[in-house]
């Protein structure tokens, strides 16, 4: 299949353009999804004006910008249009309202994006993700049931292990909205015991080979799909004595051989 092999660089946010592009087709990616962030080197306040120029600089490397991570405010969507970048990520978070009431609140917000995606041709990515966010591709398929097609969904291999999921029941789920599939590996560790009666476990994010999620099964069901965009290596380490750059290598190699 001829994927776009990406990589989520939040590991370098602070970094300008051009350095940028050098560093992400050094590893090997020829994509990337550029953080809009108020901690990174384009944020909110300066992408209108920043995000054209940034994302030409990392076109000059070979590296094509497959989303940004940001907020859905209409200057986003007019700073993603004007940089030509198709989608922009977001998360679907749960308050404590509790689970159908954030559902409906992110419902309403998604809803309100709609003009916006429609006007300026940019697409809404929601990845699910563990903890106080919609956790599974169900979830996620649910939340967006009935909104224009560009409302996509991100899938992630640790957080569908996470949610006790099998890839080759989730990706078929989510087919029809498959916008983005994102890469990276988790298992438990054991917490310090608390008073509770278990429980003392938590997510520790590891290389693709050392996980719980299969990627090798993800790429045979996308094969069966015959689905081809963009895989996105998320760059999520929870160990940090190695570098990012260092794991990201190692990865991205069993990321192509999984996919055959």
């Amino acid at each position: 299949m001829n994927y776009i092999w990406s990589v989520f660089t939040k590991p370098w946010a602070e970094l300008p353009g051009t350095e940028l592009g050098e560093l992400v087709a050094g590893l090997g990616f020829g994509g990337a999804e550029i953080p809009v962030r108020d901690t990174a080197y384009v944020t909110p306040a300066s992408a209108e004006k920043a995000l054209p120029e940034f994302t030409e600089q990392l076109r000059a490397a070979g590296v094509e910008p497959i989303s940004i991570a940001s907020g859905l405010e209409e200057s986003t969507f007019a700073a993603a249009a004007a940089a030509g970048v198709p989608m922009i990520r977001i998360m679907a978070s749960l308050g404590d309202d509790g689970y159908a009431a954030s559902v409906r609140r992110n419902r309403a917000e998604l809803e309100a994006a709609a003009g916006f995606a429609r006007q300026y041709g940019v697409q809404v990515g929601v990845q699910p993700h563990h903890g106080k966010f919609v956790a599974s591709t169900l979830g996620v398929v649910q939340l967006l049931d009935g909104l224009p097609e560009e409302f996509k969904v991100v899938w992630d291999a640790a957080h569908d292990v996470l949610a006790g999921d099998d890839p080759k029941v989730t990706l078929e789920l989510a087919k029809d909205r498959l916008g983005i599939v994102n890469l990276k590996n988790v298992t438990y560790i054991p917490t310090e015991p608390g008073s509770d009666v278990g429980g003392a476990w938590k997510p520790w994010f590891v290389q693709g080979a050392d996980g719980l999620a299969n990627w090798s099964r993800a790429f045979a069901t996308l094969e069966a799909l015959g689905w081809d965009g963009p895989i996105c290596l998320t760059g999520q380490y929870s160990d940090t004595s190695v570098s990012v750059a260092d794991r990201l290598t190692i990865d991205l190699r069993a990321a192509k051989a999984a996919a055959g």
